[in-house]
């Protein structure tokens, strides 16, 4: 490995460092809360080294709020279109369940954005909606072919958004009502196909439910 090489991968080491310590700081205290000296004691360094690396905490905010969206995108899209709508589903919520459980900060600074008026968001938010109308394009095919019932696409992804990153927002209280403790881990796996099951029984179109039923007899 040369040196040029070998300096540019420690530079952008020490950004992600300065990224994750950024996060956990807007996450907590929001935007006008967080300050470059507490971002920089987090990180480990000193504020004239973290200046080095950013120019600003706006900066920084706008470039993890751009990252952020570009992972909301990455995890549908990642979940392979050309399959049937069950696959796609159940793999795209344990996506979105591993997420919020591996990266609570992340979904709660976007939270945390959203109901503080979005104000960061008008730059990034119009890119984030053609994400969405191409996974809502994908779902209005589902139901053209008679694979799901009617839905309105946008609200289904709601429905999926809201029960995923329940467990990263409101992750406290997921905690204190199944009495785990700080060394408890949360299963990924089983709390998706809870979702999934939910989301899933929930679009199956009326053949197929009486068919079903039919076989039950």
């Amino acid at each position: 490995m040369n040196s040029r090489t070998d300096f540019a991968r420690k530079r952008e080491a020490l950004y992600e460092k300065i990224n994750e310590a950024a996060i956990a700081e807007f996450a907590e205290h929001g935007l006008r809360g967080t300050t470059t000296q507490a971002i920089a004691d987090r990180a480990g360094l000193t504020k004239t080294k973290l200046h080095y690396h950013i120019s600003g905490k706006e900066e920084l905010y706008q470039d993890v709020i751009e990252r952020i969206i570009g992972i909301w995108a990455d995890l549908f899209d990642g979940s392979a279109a050309n399959r049937d709508p069950e696959t796609v589903l159940r793999d795209y919520i344990l996506r979105k369940v591993r997420f919020s459980l591996d990266h609570p900060d992340k979904v709660k600074l976007f939270a945390n954005e959203v109901m503080r008026d979005a104000g960061m968001l008008q730059d990034h938010w119009l890119r984030s909606r053609e994400d969405v109308r191409r996974s809502s394009s994908l779902i209005e095919s589902w139901v053209v072919e008679g694979l799901i019932r009617p839905v309105e696409p946008i609200l289904l992804l709601f429905h999926i958004w809201a029960m995923t990153e329940y467990y990263a927002v409101m992750g406290k209280q997921v905690r204190f009502f199944l009495e785990l403790d700080g060394t408890d881990t949360l299963g990924a796996e089983y709390i998706a196909s809870e979702i999934a099951d939910l989301v899933l029984n929930g679009l199956l179109v009326a053949d197929i439910q009486r068919s079903a039923g039919a076989r039950d007899q």
